[in-house]
């Protein structure tokens, strides 16, 4: 079998699977949202967070609710690692400096993941259970119910309650990602990722191509549980500083394949909640349809340019090999990289600065996009429903017609707040990238010169803003300059766009439902579908392509 047949097999196995759960999982998730009932263990929680999951929040207490929560999760995880050295199970490392554990705990709180130190050499067993993995089950909750949130805002008329914060999160935990979390942990076990608390041992002798020598230490750790949420919540944190590159998190091409299927089910599911709740499963099909569509897209992209030959090199390796592991191959990997970037989980199993050119600025892209297709846990669908509205509101001046989605006026307020969401990732990235280009000690952290550096920096925080979490590599990260500014983009790209998401959430839930007419636009069908996807593609590129232009445009097209 060729390699690009493998390719696409994969892909279309993967495609099976993901079609298979789609209408159970997704049913699923909107009775846990619209139920009235709480678990024993859920009660619990709430009496010991000192929350009433009955009480109806409108958009400003929805807000503070999320603000305050990861607030305190920052200060703690700061603190987790601050102390570390001092903590049982710390395997004898040191504690984290202060502009590194601040960098960690936005990394994690934000549910981005960026990772600006070696996993294995730097975090003891407390700092990853009690800290990182907790933080990658709260963080997705915290995504989710915030989606679930606008979700409420387009479903309920006449009110300004948008739900309970408290009582969306911990369901979001204890009824959804943490069941699918131990199956999938189970799964991974099973084909040879490993799970247990040892400490650091040394490991054999290695043949160096001439003698055998240079023993290597190695520790274990919770791998494969942490392996299932970082995937399964869009999070991306490797245990290992190779990420799903490691065979300890990636056994073999089937866990793979399988942790490929654990970061892209539930954003692509929630689309079908999305319909539940609103009454309506074909808008949530159009929503798929549009993700869809630009999911293959970069997938079909992605293998062209990384199997495209050039070269004798290149004919005889099947393609771009490149940093990429040879377990998996050129498809599966190239598979993994547009997953990984078009959702905001951050796990590689490649090297994205060893792709080429194109491939490097395809990948990038996808994280321009607003990470919608499908994007994160929560808030990919978020981010989707607001180009929705951009979209109906380009389609209203096209008509000269009042724009209106799902039975709600877009009026000047509404297209504000998603103005304002759509704007501030693109300032963050473009702002800090051109301040460390300007200055010379960020700088002298690119290992490499010309368009391949810039698209190195481009990319950080391209990946930090967007809450993505994948690095390009050939950066290095690990300085005070790039700890605290990317860590400042981590938290305002995943909080200030919030803002706006749960104020436009609360204004729609206030509006009287508008009937539907003769001139009314059919967002359910493909026409609606097809303006959506150009609306994504045009803002982004007017958006990012002189940026592009000066990285991996410029390199692609010398080589």
């Amino acid at each position: 079998m060729g390699p690009v047949l493998a390719g696409v097999l994969q892909l279309l196995a993967l495609i099976a699977a993901l079609a298979l759960v789609h209408r159970p999982l997704g049913d699923y998730m909107a009775r846990v949202y619209s139920s009235d009932k709480h678990w024993r263990v859920e009660k619990w929680i709430y009496k010991g967070i000192g929350a009433n999951p009955a009480t109806e929040m409108r958009w400003p207490a929805y807000l503070r609710g999320v603000l305050a929560f990861s607030a305190a999760g920052v200060l703690f995880l700061y603190l987790l690692q601050r102390i570390q050295g001092v903590l049982p199970g710390s395997l004898g490392f040191a504690s984290i400096d202060p502009d590194q554990a601040f960098n960690t705990a936005a990394s994690f709180v934000s549910n981005t993941n960026w990772q600006s130190y070696y996993g294995e050499q730097a975090m003891g067993h407390v700092v990853q259970t009690a800290g990182l993995a907790v933080q990658n089950f709260v963080s997705a909750a915290v995504g989710m119910a915030v989606a679930v949130a606008l979700v409420r805002g387009f479903a309920r008329s006449r009110t300004g309650d948008l739900g309970n914060f408290w009582s969306d999160m911990v369901r979001g935990v204890t009824r959804i990602l943490l069941p699918l979390s131990v199956v999938a942990a189970i799964v991974l076990v099973a084909c040879g990722a490993i799970q247990n608390f040892s400490g650091i041992h040394e490991v054999g002798q290695f043949f160096n191509g001439h003698s055998m020598g240079g023993a290597q230490e190695w520790n274990g750790g919770a791998v494969a549980s942490q392996e299932a949420i970082k995937e399964l919540g869009t999070n991306g944190g490797g245990y290992f500083n190779a990420n799903s590159a490691h065979p300890f998190e990636n056994p073999t091409p089937f866990t793979n394949l399988f942790e490929i299927f654990l970061l892209l089910v539930i954003p692509f599911t929630l689309t079908r909640t999305f319909g539940v709740m609103v009454g309506s499963v074909k808008q949530g099909y159009a929503l798929l349809a549009t993700m869809a569509t630009i999911w293959v897209g970069f997938v079909a992209l992605m293998m062209w340019t990384e199997f495209a030959h050039r070269g004798p090199a290149f004919e005889i390796a099947g393609g771009a090999l490149e940093g990429k592991e040879v377990r998996f191959g050129v498809g599966a990997s190239s598979i993994f990289a547009v997953s990984t970037t078009l959702t905001s989980t951050g796990a590689v199993d490649s090297f994205h600065s060893s792709f080429t050119g194109l491939g490097g600025g395809i990948a990038m892209l996808g994280m321009m996009l607003g990470e919608i297709a499908p994007g994160g846990v929560g808030s990919g669908l978020y981010g989707i429903l607001i180009m929705a509205i951009i979209a109906v509101f380009i389609a209203g001046l096209m008509v000269g017609r009042t724009p209106e989605y799902l039975g709600k006026k877009i009026g000047t307020r509404e297209i504000k707040l998603a103005a304002l969401y759509i704007l501030i990732t693109p300032t963050l990235v473009l702002v800090f990238t051109a301040a460390a280009m300007a200055l010379p000690t960020p700088g002298n952290s690119m290992t490499n010169s010309g368009a391949h550096g810039f698209s190195e920096i481009l990319y950080a925080y391209t990946s930090g803003a967007n809450n993505n979490g994948s690095a390009f590599a050939g950066l290095n990260a690990d300085t005070q300059w790039f700890n605290t500014t990317i860590g400042l983009a981590m938290l305002l790209g995943r909080f200030l766009p919030m803002v706006f998401v749960l104020a436009l959430a609360g204004s729609l839930a206030e509006q009287k439902p508008v009937p539907v007419t003769a001139g009314t636009l059919r967002t359910e069908k493909p026409l609606f579908t097809g303006l959506l996807v150009g609306a994504i593609l045009i803002i982004t590129g007017l958006t990012y392509f002189p940026a592009l232009a000066l990285g991996p445009l410029a390199e692609g097209l010398a080589a």
